[in-house]
């Protein structure tokens, strides 16, 4: 049986542009095939983006750079207010797993999490579960122990760590909201096609809307997993809109997706 590290894209599972708009119908349809192969013995620790129930406010009070004095009043609540509104997004998955019989635990990175990059300070053992419990946790705001205060974790970052410090994984998974995997061109250009292999020596082309994302959108997703393959025998980036590739992929070790090698 396969250890599963899976990120759920926050452009996949919600519409990046609009403030808290989730897409229900995706979240139960990966919801449905994970809880699927759980059932099968598979075991799945699951990262969740924040789409735009945590970009589009970190991105108006600038909560990724940090505390800024003449504002830090404003900013303080916009933290509180962006940690509730992503355990407002990850109620949703947690409930979608619930309709497949699937139990969940949420770690919120605020509660556990001290710091930003891959050099956070906290303690990854409680994703190294014996029982059939998926361990959730997602990019969020959490403290620093600097004058900035506060900042953004992305939840690429916690695939590195989760994925290099667990024991066992044999596979790392991302889920794209808008793309078949890495394309040539950026996916809504002509001409753009499927990159079915790729490695971190290689050049990425791609946008990044800095106008809604606060972390490193696909450029920061490919360097990721460009770390993560260097140990992790297995690496693939997949169209969460096409969910019965992740079945596929576990089963035949193929399917329509990025291979990402060393």
């Amino acid at each position: 049986m396969k250890k599963i590290v899976i990120k759920i894209g926050g452009g996949l599972i919600t519409d990046k542009s609009t403030f808290k708009s989730p897409r229900l119908d995706i979240i139960q349809s990966v919801a449905k095939v994970i809880a699927e192969l759980s059932a099968d013995g598979h075991k799945f620790i699951v990262i969740h983006g924040a789409g735009s129930y945590g970009h589009l406010e970190s991105k108006k009070w600038g909560l990724a750079t940090g505390a800024e004095p003449e504002r830090i009043d404003a900013q303080r609540k916009a933290v509180k207010s962006v940690r509730n509104d992503m355990l407002e997004l990850n109620k949703l998955l947690v409930d979608a797993f619930t309709n497949y019989d699937i139990q969940t635990m949420t770690f919120p990175p605020s509660n556990w999490v001290e710091g930003i990059g891959l050099n956070f300070k906290g303690d990854l053992s409680k994703f190294n579960r014996k029982d059939n419990i998926i361990p959730i946790s997602f990019g969020d705001v959490v403290d620093r122990k600097d004058t900035l205060e506060f900042g953004i974790l992305s939840g690429d970052d916690l695939m590195v760590r989760i994925s290099k410090e667990i024991p066992d994984v044999s596979h790392c998974i991302f889920l794209l909201g808008d793309t078949p995997g890495l394309m040539t061109k950026p996916p809504n250009e002509p001409g753009s096609e499927l990159i079915k292999c790729w490695s971190s020596s290689e050049h990425v082309v791609g946008t990044h809307s800095s106008a809604q994302d606060v972390t490193g959108g696909i450029f920061l997703k490919t360097a990721s997993a460009g770390e993560i393959c260097q140990k992790i025998p297995v690496v693939w980036m997949l169209d969460g809109r096409k969910p019965e590739r992740i079945t596929e992929l576990i089963s035949t070790g193929q399917t329509i997706g990025t291979k990402i090698i060393p």
